[in-house]
């Protein structure tokens, strides 16, 4: 099949690349977000799909609106079987209907759980211990499409955003492949999706970054891997804001007699600091302040000379 690629971030990048390198299904075109300021310049960027795509010698659209008459005429133009999208905005439903084959999907949850802009995060903040990703035919509401393939897989235990997306990113090229080839071969049967079972993952907002002390050790250390490298769970000591990247709940309890939450109990030399949370505490092993590199927790604390008895908050 003749395919139109949409797509913006790294995680859509993988999924280009393999349907590249495969030659199975020529790729006619590339649709993907405008160019953005970045850095201290504020310099136009390419997105990382564009920066790929023009590597790979593929024409590339960048619609500012994606009902704007002229896109909409280049984009037929091309005419494709099939449109694949893999981390992409909305698309209207005109773009949706174009190919004969249809528009399908690359989605990072094994759907209708997650649906949404932030399906691995979310995972990852509500602690669960499987994920995985789906193939489906767009629809017009969001993520409710019929089912064509779906592949879970494992999530580890301290696993952040950052590793468990480059994961998705590379079971979901191989799944759209599969995908890809069961259509053109007539071996696939889309299933509806059971709305009842449906959960949400919507966008993650700047209060989202924002760590809660009095929640659980486990719930915090969730967070914290589900924001992980970046944008990054965010708190402060003294006046200082810092990103926590990795922490884990500290294996043994540990008195909350008068311990508050946030209240630094004990600094370990080798792991790093450990913190009270409003059930358990947490051992802090991977700190970035503002301004300057990642360093462990056990830097952090020489560095900034952190006492027993401090606040995080």
């Amino acid at each position: 099949m003749n395919i139109v690629f949409f797509g913006t971030p790294d995680f859509s990048v993988v999924s280009l690349r393999r349907l590249i390198e495969e030659r199975k299904h020529p790729i006619l075109g590339v649709v993907t977000a405008s160019d953005k300021p970045v850095g201290r310049g504020r310099r136009p960027a390419a997105p990382p799909v564009k920066q790929y795509a023009r590597q790979a010698d593929l024409p590339v659209l960048q619609p500012p609106k994606l009902r704007a008459p002229e896109f909409l005429a280049d984009l037929s133009q091309w005419g494709a079987d099939c449109f694949v999208v893999v981390a992409f905005r909305i698309l209207p439903e005109e773009i949706i209907a174009m190919p004969r084959y249809g528009t399908i999907n690359v989605h990072a949850s094994l759907l209708p759980a997650y649906r949404g802009a932030a399906p691995i995060r979310r995972a990852l903040f509500n602690g669960e211990t499987t994920t995985g990703v789906t193939t489906f035919m767009i629809r017009k509401k969001v993520d409710t499409g019929d089912i064509l393939l779906a592949r879970e897989i494992a999530i580890g235990p301290e696993e952040t955003h950052g590793e468990l997306a480059a994961r998705l990113a590379l079971t979901g090229a191989e799944l759209l492949m599969e995908t890809l080839d069961k259509m053109e071969r007539k071996e696939v049967s889309p299933q509806r999706q059971d709305d009842t079972l449906a959960t949400k993952a919507p966008k993650i907002t700047a209060d989202d970054r924002i760590i809660d002390w009095t929640r659980s050790a486990q719930h915090i250390a969730n967070r914290v891997r589900g924001l992980a490298p970046a944008p990054g769970a965010i708190c402060r000591i003294r006046d200082l804001q810092v990103k926590i990247l990795r922490c884990r709940p500290a294996a043994t309890p540990l008195p909350h007699d008068s311990r508050k939450p946030g209240e630094t109990i004990a600094i370990d030399p080798k792991q790093g600091v450990i913190v009270a949370a409003g059930e358990g505490a947490l051992v802090l092993t991977e700190i970035q302040p503002a301004g300057k590199r990642p360093m462990t927790g056990a830097e952090f604390t020489r560095g900034y000379r952190v006492s027993p008895g401090e606040i995080w908050s």
